[in-house]
């Protein structure tokens, strides 16, 4: 019987904002060439990659430096548990209440063949943009795979507000 490949796995931390009965989010936006022109459903939790032998949440908190060049806030993450991209990336996140200065995000790059088939090298940041979404304005700004973490987020936080369909 031949094994099947283990889906590639992701992990992230969610950072938000509770202020009475209003939810906020820090979502991201990818760099580089493929989403310059995209912002509705093009905006994610930060997170990335878990190495082979790392734990996801330590894989979360070192995405999180990685990419937003700021350490993820103090506290006791509270675990979202997992979703699935078209891909097939299974993603696991975290959130941790924060209200994170932006003025210092950084992320850190990579390369790419750009143009394609050029020949030449360019970098772009992994992230170009980083900010707080309501929950509301995240319906719609948010790729919707990562949407159920969100609800999820708010399910716990204010129940009384989570959509009906969770």
């Amino acid at each position: 019987m031949a094994l099947r490949p283990r889906p590639k796995r992701s992990a992230g931390i969610l950072v938000y904002r509770l202020q009475g009965a209003s939810l906020d989010v820090l979502l991201v936006h990818p760099g580089g060439p493929f989403w310059i022109k995209k912002d509705a459903g093009a905006w994610f939790i930060p997170k990335g990659e878990i190495n082979p032998e790392e734990e996801p949440l330590a894989a979360a908190y070192r995405e999180f430096h990685e990419e937003l060049g700021l350490a993820a806030p103090p506290g006791a993450p509270l675990e979202l548990g997992t979703v699935k991209n078209k891909g097939g990336k299974l993603i696991y996140a975290w959130a941790l209440p924060g209200d994170l200065d932006l003025t210092a995000f950084r992320s850190n790059t990579f390369e790419l063949e750009w143009p394609p088939r050029s020949g030449k090298k360019a970098e772009f940041p992994e992230v170009d943009r980083a900010r707080y979404f309501t929950f509301e304005e995240a319906l719609s700004m948010m790729h919707p795979a990562e949407l159920p973490l969100v609800e999820r987020l708010l399910q716990l936080l204010l129940p009384e507000r989570a959509p009906v369909s969770l």
